[in-house]
């Protein structure tokens, strides 16, 4: 990853309340770690603070909430200040969510509201399906 990857730009859903609860960094990234557990890093390629950049923000940090329990990492890049950036992943269409880490690279695109689709999509696997297993 070359050094002008990890900066991403302001993220798109900045007015929202999740957006507004969550802790970022100078990168602009939303963290939420929990030590001693497996880390996922997503990038969320947007287009400004449309709509539906808004709705896929929030759709998403839902579903990592819900699935992954703080053991992730959500990165927003605003294509239209920075549109140099979707050139690494090969970006064709917003909204898109990377799973950088950990790999292999996965990528989907949509509003994200079909938390099922994603977690397939992006191969997270949830808590709850790991304490299952022994």
């Amino acid at each position: 990853m070359s050094p002008a990857r990890s900066t991403t730009g302001k993220r798109a859903a900045t007015a929202s309340a999740a957006v507004s609860a969550a802790a970022t960094d100078a990168t602009g990234a939303t963290r939420s770690r929990r030590s001693g557990s497996r880390e996922y890093l997503l990038r969320l390629y947007v287009a400004g603070e449309t709509a539906k950049s808004v709705a896929a923000f929030a759709n998403l940090k839902r579903i990592c909430e819900e699935h992954l329990a703080g053991r992730y990492q959500i990165e927003v890049v605003d294509l239209l200040r920075n549109p140099a950036l979707a050139r690494g992943d090969q970006i064709l269409a917003l909204p898109a969510v990377v799973r950088q880490l950990p790999p292999p690279v996965k990528k989907i695109i949509g509003d994200f509201s079909n938390a099922e689709r994603v977690l397939v999509g992006l191969d997270i696997r949830p808590l709850a399906a790991r304490r299952g297993r022994r």
